[in-house]
C-alpha cells in the first residue's frame, strides 16, 4: 500500500519525530505506484506554486516553506519555521528508492 502524506510542522519531514502523525493534514492511499506518483506530481506542482522554498531528501521526503510563515514557540522563546511537507510511504515506511 502506497501513501502520500501531507504534514504541516515546525520541522522537516525526514526527522519523523515521535508524534509526527499528529501533524498530518491529509493522507491518500494507493494500490499502485503509478497512481501514487501521479498524485504526488500534482501536489508537488501545487506546492511549488504556493511556496518559495523547497528541499527534497532521499526519495520519500519533500519540504516546502515560505520564510515569513513562522509560529512562536513559548518553550523555546523564538519563532520556528513552518514546513508543509510531503512524505511517500510504502507499507508504512518511507519509500526511499525504487
Amino acid at each position: 500500500m502506497h501513501e502520500i502524506v501531507y504534514i504541516r510542522a515546525d520541522y522537516e519531514p525526514w526527522w519523523m519525530f515521535d508524534g509526527w502523525e499528529d501533524k498530518v493534514v491529509s493522507r491518500q492511499r494507493f494500490e499502485t505506484v503509478e497512481n501514487a506518483q501521479q498524485y504526488l506530481k500534482e501536489l508537488e506542482q501545487d506546492f511549488s506554486r504556493r511556496f518559495s522554498n523547497q528541499e527534497k531528501r532521499e526519495f520519500a521526503f519533500t519540504a516546502y516553506w515560505n520564510e515569513e510563515e513562522v509560529e512562536y514557540c513559548e518553550i523555546c522563546e523564538e519563532d520556528l519555521q513552518i514546513f508543509h511537507s510531503l512524505i511517500w510511504l510504502f507499507n508504512g515506511k518511507p519509500q526511499i528508492s525504487f
